[in-house]
């Protein structure tokens, strides 16, 4: 627990915070969590929503449930009720909620399951449905297969993409973003290690049913610097990925292009300013 919460944390927290960057006008109620584990994505999603006043956390493992229970003792605002299954067996007495989430799970799950618990995750789904995966080349591969399948159902990709086209990027390659985790005592004594901090590589997709705003692209990649020009490796709204350099010559560009960090999106009139 100790040695993951953290960093699990944080990705989720991120992918929250993109979301809520492309959607100002979501604020769930409800939240449903499968494979929830201590209830870590209970506790990123009531920081970017505190508004979310019942959570459904759904773990099979009673170890889990128990320290998730244990944490969220003194919690007030958000009615938290747990289910002690499988989330491949859970019966149909789950209640669809505004925000429904599946956090570092699908690596566990049989291939063959995947595609009709995404689906039935989706018609739970009252707004956004969010995956997360570890930013490795497989669970790259995992959340591509679940954005298809959510296309597929009707679903508007709201994040991290600015698109709905195929995926731009082909391997090696691969999308994802990270987070630094900064290590207490206790992290770094589980962990082992002396490093005073953790770079945890994440990815996930956001589908809603309601449009996001539209950005112009996305940075994939961390932005590189150089004397008077940065380069951003952009994912960009017309399907396409890129690398693109702006210099000191472009202006308004350059200057929103410095302020920029991997997974930020750019707006639609910074990208104009750079074009002018």
């Amino acid at each position: 627990l100790a040695a993951r919460l953290p960093a699990t944390y944080a990705a989720v927290r991120a992918s929250l915070a993109m979301i809520a960057d492309v959607r100002p006008d979501f604020s769930p109620a409800t939240l449903l969590d499968l494979g929830a584990g201590p209830g870590t994505v209970l506790w990123a999603a009531i920081d970017c929503w505190p508004g979310i006043g019942e959570a459904q956390l759904v773990e099979a493992s009673t170890a889990a449930r128990t320290a998730g229970t244990e944490l969220a003792r003194g919690l007030t605002g958000t009615a938290v009720a747990w289910v002690g299954e499988d989330i491949n067996r859970t019966g149909g007495d789950l209640r669809p909620a505004d925000l429904v989430t599946l956090s570092y799970v699908l690596d566990e799950l049989d291939p063959a399951t995947v595609g009709p618990l995404v689906e039935r995750l989706w018609a739970l789904t009252r707004d956004t449905l969010v995956v997360v995966e570890p930013g490795t080349p497989a669970g790259w591969s995992r959340i591509r297969a679940v954005r298809d399948r959510l296309i597929g159902l009707g679903a508007e990709v709201a994040a991290p993409c600015p698109h709905a086209r195929p995926c731009p990027l082909t391997s090696p390659d691969w999308c994802h973003f990270s987070r630094r985790v900064a290590r207490s005592r206790l992290h770094r004594q589980t962990k082992a290690g002396d490093v005073p901090w953790e770079d945890e590589k994440f990815i996930f997709v956001a589908a809603s049913r309601r449009p996001a705003a539209a950005i112009a692209a996305r940075l994939i990649a961390p932005p590189r610097q150089a004397k008077g020009m940065a380069t951003l490796k952009l994912c960009r709204a017309d399907g396409t990925a890129e690398a693109r350099t702006v210099t000191r010559r472009e202006g308004e560009g350059f200057r929103v292009a410095r302020r920029l960090d991997w997974g930020d999106a750019l707006p639609a009139e910074a990208e104009s300013a750079a074009d002018d």
